[in-house]
């Protein structure tokens, strides 16, 4: 990677201040603007089939998985 600078000094400064749960949210918020600039998205379907076949997550359990990640996608 080198010495590519990843993040400003300014920003350096704002995360080096927050707690955990802020820390949580701005990776988060980050990482989807960086996805954003790079033109990729989420197969909800795709990601509900791969859901449904893990054991012990049964119809109605995926269900509310899935309200969840399409409320925190809408965030």
């Amino acid at each position: 990677m080198g010495n590519q600078e990843i993040i400003d000094r300014d920003t350096y400064r704002k995360i080096k201040k927050i707690n955990r749960e802020e820390l949580t949210k701005f990776i988060l918020q980050y990482g989807d603007e960086l996805l954003g600039e790079q033109g990729k998205t989420i197969d909800l379907p795709a990601l509900e089939e791969k859901l449904s076949k893990i054991k012990g997550i049964g119809g109605k359990r995926l269900e509310e998985i899935m309200i969840v990640i399409e409320k925190f996608l809408q965030e």
